[in-house]
């Protein structure tokens, strides 16, 4: 059940927005820009809604899907996507630990179009956004839309408190990214063996001087996982903070600090930093009219997500340095990301 916004789960609200959309774009304005989504499914439980999402993107956009699912699996989505979409295997010539990174590089050098989205399968797009995302493309290299969870269960709330804090101190990471795709080709695409593999697509923009839009107004919808695959990804996401020195200090200095608070008899500090977090999220959802779709209660996630950040930090290093990595479908990742000066000296040897 959902704690905030419309009652029912994913897959009501999924047919709501299909319904709404068919209703008031009966004769859609088709873009010259290419839509890839990575796929790889072990289940098929959420194809009749996937299929309905592309079935509409199909009006939009040139769509593929690069499918890395299990051959059972992939039989039945050609089966189901046969003359919607264009649905292609990931190149077998590509070699790298995350299969997202192999997709999407087999699906951008397959695209038709200059202007190429690249969303997870959970990510719904509306005309707003792809018409901004085609725009902000004419511009820059890469855009980096804002996600937002609909509808919003307990354990979607609770990542929201991470998504505010992000939009308080700069930009949040989302599910979807857009890229030029001359731009994305000039520079070689992106390193396979990393684990936060959007900070690395962005870091490594950034290497080759692309430029880069990250419009906070720009909002994207994305489906919540279950709280089973949420609880599974906690340690995993923590881990892409070894890719960013700062906020892993940040994460690592969260239960000293509250130890010493506890042990000092300070109810007050305690209070008073949940009260501070909880402020600086609430900027992050007013920023940029987020108010919208973000709902008020969701500020107060921020204290409850930071904490056990702090938690799995301190899990995601040992990880690290006892194990050689986190675990990534049936291998270990050991890097979430390089810095950028290391890929500028790989894009620029000279």
């Amino acid at each position: 059940m959902s704690l905030f916004g419309p009652a029912g789960d994913a897959r009501r609200a999924a047919r709501r927005w299909d319904v709404g959309h068919r209703r008031a774009d009966m004769s859609p304005a088709r873009l010259p820009m290419t839509y890839v989504l990575p796929l790889r499914w072990h289940t098929d439980s959420g194809l009749a809604e996937l299929t309905s999402y592309l079935r509409w993107l199909a009006g939009r956009a040139e769509v593929l899907v690069v499918d890395g699912s299990a051959p059972e699996l992939c039989a039945r989505h050609a089966e189901a996507w046969r003359g919607l979409i264009r649905h292609l295997p990931p190149d077998p010539a590509e070699r790298g630990l995350n299969g997202k990174v192999i997709g999407v590089l087999t699906g951008v050098r397959a695209a038709g179009h200059e202007h190429v989205v690249i969303a997870d399968d959970d990510v719904r797009y509306d005309d707003a956004g792809l018409t901004a995302v085609h725009r902000l493309l004419d511009r820059v290299d890469l855009v980096r839309p804002q996600n937002y969870f609909d509808p919003l269960p307990w354990h979607a709330w609770w990542d929201t408190g991470r998504t505010l804090l992000n939009r308080a101190l700069g930009a949040d990471y989302p599910g979807t990214l857009a890229v030029r795709r001359s731009t994305f080709l000039a520079m070689g695409g992106y390193h396979p063996d990393v684990l936060f593999e959007n900070l690395e697509l962005m870091r490594t923009m950034r290497a080759y001087d692309g430029s880069e839009a990250a419009p906070a107004w720009l909002y994207v919808r994305r489906l919540p996982p279950d709280a089973a695959h949420f609880r599974g990804q906690r340690v995993r996401q923590a881990y892409d903070d070894l890719a960013q020195p700062a906020r892993l200090l940040t994460a690592l200095a969260v239960l000293p600090a509250l130890a010493i608070a506890v042990a000092a008899r300070r109810p007050a500090l305690v209070l008073g930093a949940a009260t501070s977090i909880v402020a600086l999220a609430e900027l992050g959802r007013r920023r940029a009219g987020g108010t919208a779709v973000f709902p008020p209660a969701t500020a107060l996630a921020a204290p409850v997500w930071l904490l056990e950040r702090g938690v799995c930090g301190w899990l995601a290093v040992a990880q690290r340095f006892l194990l050689g990595g986190v675990r990534y479908g049936d291998t270990r990742i050991s890097r979430a990301a390089h810095p950028t000066h290391t890929l500028r000296r790989r894009l620029r040897p000279h």
